[in-house]
């Protein structure tokens, strides 16, 4: 099945994982440097614990600041979990189109406008390869996790990699990308200025424990992240031009209100 396929019959038939975490199923672009210093990322969601389904766009300037773009309230989403590596977080209508089995294009009226053509390579087969055969046990694992990302970064060319750790805010995350592809090719303007070719960038940049990628790569998995806890974790979900904009604590999900 092609992408665009699997992404629809994702978003037809959305599927919550099991777990006692804050839970995700989705796709999107892992992260797609730019030779100019640009960075961008995108998730889709549509099946997640914290409320509907929800689009979010994740872009760092070359000046290293970074921003995210969510369709639902930021509490809701990634920015949950980033807020204190970012200098802003705001809700903006995203639209996702497939134009053809294995092109994207997100668009984000009036600041982004960003396609991307999608291919397999002999790394993304083998890497798939090894992601078919794990038990289901083994995406639990830390340790399992862990091993594959050592392979999986060297293989793919695309530098540091990581499927467990914790983000910003504290919360632990594992990923669990269950398929890839990488990006062949791109085109992204930005406030109508073309942001250049893909590309590495000169020092790979992260998230936390989160590193992004080196060349782009698209994923269709499932992430699982720490619940919220106030005693331990940052409530921080944007940064105010005049220093940071503390947010009330996320509301509650259902589980952790049932319990």
């Amino acid at each position: 099945m092609t992408p665009r396929d699997l992404a629809t019959r994702i978003e037809r038939w959305p599927t919550l994982p099991d777990g006692d975490e804050e839970r995700f199923a989705g796709y999107g672009v892992i992260g797609l440097p730019f030779s100019s210093g640009h960075y961008l990322a995108l998730r889709r969601f549509p099946a997640t614990s914290l409320g509907p389904a929800y689009s979010s766009v994740w872009w760092r300037d070359p000046a290293e600041h970074w921003s995210m773009f969510i369709d639902v309230p930021p509490t809701q989403g990634c920015p949950r979990y980033f807020g204190r590596a970012l200098q802003r977080a705001e809700t903006r209508a995203i639209r996702l189109t497939w134009t053809g089995p294995r092109t994207l294009h997100v668009s984000m009226p009036p600041l982004l406008k960003w396609d991307v053509e999608l291919g397999s390579t002999p790394a993304t087969t083998v890497t798939n390869l090894m992601a078919a055969a794990l038990p289901r046990w083994a995406w639990r694992n830390p340790v399992v996790l862990r091993a594959m990302a050592r392979l999986a970064g060297p293989l793919l060319a695309d530098g540091q990699m990581r499927l467990v750790g914790s983000v910003p805010n504290g919360q632990s995350f594992r990923a669990n990308p269950r398929r890839t592809w990488v990006i062949t090719a791109s085109r992204a303007l930005i406030d109508g200025h073309d942001i250049g070719a893909p590309g590495p960038l000169r020092r790979q940049t992260r998230l936390g424990d989160l590193w992004l990628p080196q060349q782009g790569i698209f994923f269709i998995g499932e992430s699982y992240i720490e619940v919220f806890d106030a005693a331990r974790h940052s409530s921080e979900t944007a940064a105010a031009r005049d220093g940071w904009a503390r947010a009330a604590p996320p509301a509650l999900t259902q589980q952790e209100a049932a319990a």
